[in-house]
């Protein structure tokens, strides 16, 4: 099936901000010689091996309603990337999920070592907030302060790492749709908000429009972690890019296991279409941000 022509747009704007990302991110992380060499190397292969760049395109996106110059958002998107990847690298290792593939690719861990896996994930969390403290994100260091502040509390202990350790207890204990919620809206919804958020505080945006990007981010989070859920029961690996069926295999509560297929896809649709409602004082700046709900509901992988 064809993409609708609004749809299309999207995909066409997304697929260029995917590849200024890539190259931007090329730049920040070159090959290095000498005894940490290996180190550099890990980084590079776990942060440059493609993937949606959906987290950098909010980035952007959210920046654009507010007229901020390109190359600032892209230094946030890309410091956003690193701590995304530093994720999924610590995500994958034997003590976590034990995933060997990613993107179709050997994980991190597999491809070097634990050890270096591990340190990679260490090198890219921590690098990322080197970038964004630059001045060179921007001019103002009270905004830098604001995006490490915001930074720091949607990827730590009361975000996205706080909804690992939920995501773990999962496997043992039971939980009920409030749980798994809480649990989504940390573990996945954390660094969605920070990238939505990101360009309201570069952008210095109102009380209402702050609150207005937060609601979109809330709903946003939410459908794409069902789609994501729905992915492991009904993907095939080629799609997704790993291992599916793992949630279901390993008993843990999942909006499909609680909701069932079919009202967890039409819970995903009605918080699409919920999404782009909070974004109508914005009126067209917003297209894309309100198109995305409905390409990430669509999506195979």
């Amino acid at each position: 099936m064809s993409a609708t022509p609004d749809i299309a747009v999207l995909q066409a704007e997304m697929g260029k901000v995917a590849e200024a990302i890539d190259q931007a991110l090329e730049r920040l992380l070159p090959p290095v010689e000498g005894k940490e060499a290996r180190l550099m190397e890990a980084m590079r292969y776990a942060t440059l091996a493609g993937g949606k760049r959906l987290r950098p395109f909010l980035v952007l996106a959210s920046g654009a309603l507010f007229d901020v110059p390109t190359d600032r958002s892209t230094r946030v998107a890309c410091a956003l990337e690193c701590i995304h990847t530093y994720s999924l690298v610590h995500d994958d290792l034997p003590c976590m999920d034990d995933d060997d593939l990613r993107r179709g690719m050997p994980t991190t861990h597999r491809k070097f070592d634990e050890a270096t896996a591990v340190l990679a994930g260490d090198a890219l969390l921590t690098y990322a907030f080197e970038i964004v403290s630059d001045p060179r994100t921007h001019h103002d260091p009270l905004v830098r302060a604001e995006l490490v502040h915001a930074m720091a509390r949607e990827a730590g202990a009361h975000g996205m790492v706080g909804g690992q350790m939920i995501d773990l207890l999962a496997e043992t204990e039971e939980l009920d749709m409030g749980a798994v919620t809480r649990l989504q809206q940390m573990k996945t919804g954390a660094l969605i908000r920070f990238a939505v958020e990101a360009g309201a505080i570069m952008g210095r945006a109102s009380k209402d429009q702050r609150q207005a990007l937060q609601n979109y981010a809330h709903d946003l989070g939410l459908a794409f972690q069902i789609v994501d859920d729905l992915l492991d029961v009904e993907g095939t690996e080629k799609e997704v890019g790993k291992k599916v069926r793992k949630d279901s295999d390993a008993g843990k509560a999942t909006f499909v296991s609680l909701l069932g297929v079919e009202r967890a896809r039409t819970q995903a649709r009605m918080l699409a279409d919920q999404a782009g409602v909070h974004l109508e004082m914005f009126d067209e700046k917003a297209e894309l941000l309100r198109l995305l709900p409905h390409f990430v509901i669509n999506r195979r992988h």
